[in-house]
C-alpha cells in the first residue's frame, strides 16, 4: 500500500513544485493579486522545454523507482 500522497505518484510534481518553492524563496505575497501576479510571471518564464524535460524525465523515474522497489530518490 501506498501512502495517500507519495513522491512516486506523480514525481513530475516534483520537478515543477520544486521551481517554483524556489520562486518564493525570500517573497511575501501580501495580497491575493500578488500571488496571482506572481504565478502568472512564474509560468511565462518558464520555456515549453521546463516542462517538455519534467514529463521526458518521467520514465526514467518511474524506472528507479521500481529498479529501488518501489523507494523513491531524488
Amino acid at each position: 500500500m501506498l501512502p495517500p500522497h507519495s513522491a512516486d505518484i506523480a514525481p513530475s510534481d516534483y520537478h515543477f513544485f520544486r521551481s517554483l518553492q524556489n520562486s518564493l524563496n525570500g517573497i511575501k505575497l501580501l495580497s491575493k493579486e500578488a500571488c496571482e501576479n506572481h504565478l502568472i510571471q512564474f509560468f511565462n518564464r518558464k520555456p515549453q522545454k521546463f516542462f517538455t524535460d519534467g514529463i521526458m524525465a518521467l520514465p526514467e523515474k518511474w524506472r528507479n523507482i521500481v529498479d529501488n522497489n518501489r523507494a523513491y530518490r531524488v
